[in-house]
């Protein structure tokens, strides 16, 4: 069954994109949801309208978000956390704290577009996290947890 996404799927599409998926799939969890409408002929002329007013605001957004990209790969991040002796940290690191840590340097990341690769970071030393900043672009960030 063909659906038009309305929001962002996460392993299936992005916001206005036409997939194929399985019709139960789409009837009893996309669509009363809201996150979905079936691509019907009149949807899909809405969709190649709406296709058309965004592909200017899209192609900014893009341009935006690698220049974002070069910016944040040059950064250096560090993040202050009460530690022990050994270098171990009260409590751990997570994604809340390296949102905040990118916006002082002036740069607004959503906390849920952050993938620490460590599942829990729980001592002092360098790590790295992927940021998704746009559909496909996704930079790699070096940051430091350091003791207070």
């Amino acid at each position: 069954m063909d659906i038009i996404l309305q929001k962002e799927v996460e392993n299936l599409g992005n916001q206005y994109e036409l997939v194929k998926v399985k019709p139960g799939y789409a009837r009893n969890f996309l669509i009363p949801r809201g996150l979905a409408i079936p691509a019907t002929k009149s949807n899909i002329k809405v969709l190649e309208e709406i296709t058309k007013q965004r592909a200017h605001k899209e192609e900014k957004l893009k341009k935006d978000a690698e220049a974002l990209a070069v910016k944040l790969k040059d950064a250096v991040l560090k993040i202050a956390a009460k530690a022990g002796e050994t270098g171990k940290i009260f409590g751990s690191v997570n994604a809340i704290q390296l949102a905040e840590a990118i916006e002082k340097l002036g740069y607004k990341v959503d906390r849920k577009n952050i993938d620490l690769k460590a599942d829990h970071i729980k001592s002092t030393g360098k790590y790295t996290a992927n940021v998704k900043l746009y559909r496909d672009i996704i930079a790699e960030i070096t940051f430091e947890v350091i003791a207070e």
